[in-house]
């Protein structure tokens, strides 16, 4: 069997603001979705979630990987393995990691030789398919690590501080969310269109704060992007609870990742105060995840 991960992925900044052509900043985490392959005689698609052949109502990403590869190899049956650090639905990146894992897991089987540029299309196109449309942000962090300007795709210095997670388990809808800022965009173009300039501008404004390390300048942005975030109407009492309490216990600043609405928040705190963060968060209700930055993508890890 061979093995192959990637990480999750947080916004440090730019969520929403992006779907419109703003930059954003977004940070590949030490949390891994594992993938094993190995030769079969039929495609066998094993998860949490069960195990399947093609299926695409429980294994959509892993079987549309499969289908691609038919496509340009002779592959006919395969064995596949998932096991996942990180929680569906979440905004952390699930999907990317499983395609991305699984992408790659597959060419080192098969020998087919894909670039990570190769990867990184390749997992946008099953995204796109699977979803209608998609961001490439997700499965380009999840490819390549570390933490990106996009859509410039510039690389910026790894962050270096305490990374906590806080999971509400309220799922929500990516595409409603971004259709119900739509909306208000439409509605109240000369309001909405400065807020979603200004949540852009963070990323900007960010970019050197992160590449000198002024963490605390970093968390006071973070701060102010949850504000606007809330302003157009993707938070919940959930993570506005989880965001102060990260705050009042020590972190540098802490906002939404991904679509909101449910799903996840993310604080960045000094070391010694990561636990003071955590335990905050998880007596607010949060379930907590505790993590680093990583400039490690997808990567072969056993054969």
């Amino acid at each position: 069997m061979i093995t192959c991960s990637a990480p999750g992925k947080v916004y440090l900044f730019g969520e929403h603001a992006v779907v419109y052509g703003e930059p954003a900043v977004c940070c590949a985490v030490d949390i891994r979705t594992r993938v094993s392959v190995g030769p079969a005689d039929s495609v066998t698609i094993s998860s949490s979630l069960g195990t399947t052949g093609i299926d695409f109502e429980t294994h959509p990403y892993v079987s549309a990987v499969v289908e691609r590869f038919r496509e340009i190899t002779s592959l006919e049956g395969v064995s596949i393995r998932i096991v996942s650090e990180i929680p569906v639905g979440s905004g952390l990146g699930s999907s990317a990691a499983v395609t991305i894992a699984t992408i790659k897991a597959l060419d080192t089987l098969l020998g087919t030789g894909l670039e990570l540029d190769d990867i990184a299309r390749m997992g946008h196109e099953v995204e796109q398919r699977i979803q209608g449309a998609a961001s490439q942000t997700d499965t380009y962090v999840c490819t390549m690590g570390g933490v990106v300007m996009i859509p410039q795709r510039k690389g910026l210095d790894l962050i270096d501080c305490g990374l906590v997670i806080g999971n509400t388990n309220i799922f929500s809808s990516t595409k409603e969310l971004v259709a119900n800022v739509a909306e208000l965009n439409e509605s109240f173009p000369e309001v909405i269109g400065p807020v979603l300039s200004s949540i852009g501008m963070m990323s900007t404004v960010g970019e050197d704060l992160v590449n000198s390390k002024d963490y605390v300048s970093v968390g006071k942005l973070m701060n102010i992007n949850q504000g606007l975030l809330d302003a157009i109407g993707v938070g919940c009492a959930e993570l506005s609870s989880f965001t102060y309490a990260a705050r009042n216990n020590g972190a540098y600043g802490a906002k939404i990742t991904g679509a909101g609405g449910g799903g996840c928040m993310v604080a960045i705190a000094p070391r010694e105060r990561v636990d003071d963060v955590a335990a905050a968060i998880a007596a607010a209700g949060g379930e907590v995840v505790v993590t680093e930055a990583t400039d490690i993508g997808v990567r072969e890890e056993s054969r």
